[in-house]
């Protein structure tokens, strides 16, 4: 069983909003003190190819498409469990839209050779697209399963535990697949250990480009890309604050109704 987890590094989620910016210019956020991390849904993504190997066996590839920085994001991955990982870096890939990395990590698959199961998270913690696992399959020619919280394997098929809106379902094929992983209790991501996070240093990171993967000016650079940023900003939030007069609660209560309701009508 071989499985392939396919993450991005971002801007921390979490850093307070005071410290994020944009560049008008070039229509992106600006990193400055932030740091970088691996996506939240990215993260379930591995915990779930974790689970899947201590269960059944097999070894873990993780791969990303960015820049020298992500070799961080693939050394947490492999701190967590994964045996190597694939750094897909060059300069026509800078800002890649989800068309550009959907080939080109369905290309690192091909190259790979022999995987069994691919795991994308639901979607990026930055622009939030959820293009990127289902375009993928595509350009693979594989089924895939959306809204996975859970794979088991078991003589030569994989089971997934997908959320629903009936609730939950086992769905049952045989491999190779695409799963896109949510988040769930049962997938919440480990912490790595000291030792493992040492161990992680020794393990392979190959770093492809373009040319290795034969990837051509159709997928590469501005002419590459189906998706155009026209505008980035934020929105501004003018100060101001309005008390809510009233003797009781209830009485402060039915002023406020009053007003947003007058506030609607304004609108």
């Amino acid at each position: 069983m071989r499985t392939v987890v396919c993450i991005k590094q971002i801007l921390d989620p979490e850093i307070p909003p005071q410290d994020f910016a944009v560049d008008p210019a070039s229509r992106e956020a600006v990193r400055g003190r932030a740091p970088l991390v691996i996506g939240p849904f990215d993260l379930n993504a591995l915990e779930v190819a974790m689970q899947l190997k201590e269960q059944a066996g097999g070894a873990v590839t993780i791969v990303t498409v960015g820049g020298p920085e992500a070799r961080d994001a693939l050394k947490r991955g492999l701190a967590m469990g994964g045996d190597d990982a694939v750094l897909v870096t060059d300069p026509g890939l800078q800002r890649p839209d989800p068309r550009q990395t959907a080939l080109a990590l369905a290309a690192v698959v091909r190259k790979l050779g022999d995987v069994d199961l691919v795991l994308c998270g639901r979607q990026s913690g930055d622009w939030d697209f959820g293009q990127v696992g289902g375009r993928l399959a595509e350009a693979l020619g594989w089924p895939a399963v959306p809204l996975v919280t859970q794979v088991r394997a078991q003589a030569g098929t994989l089971t997934f535990r997908q959320e629903s809106v009936d609730g939950v379902a086992l769905l049952e094929a045989a491999p190779p697949m695409v799963a896109v992983v949510t988040n769930a209790e049962g997938n919440r991501p480990r912490l790595p250990k000291v030792r493992e996070t040492m161990l992680a240093g020794r393990k392979p990171v190959h770093v492809w480009t373009a040319a290795d993967l034969g990837l051509t000016s159709e997928v590469l650079g501005e002419g590459g890309r189906e998706l155009d940023v026209v505008d980035l900003f934020i929105p501004p939030a003018p100060p101001g604050c309005e008390f809510v007069e009233g003797q009781t609660g209830a009485e402060k209560g039915r002023v406020l109704a009053r007003r947003l309701l007058d506030r609607m009508g304004a609108w």
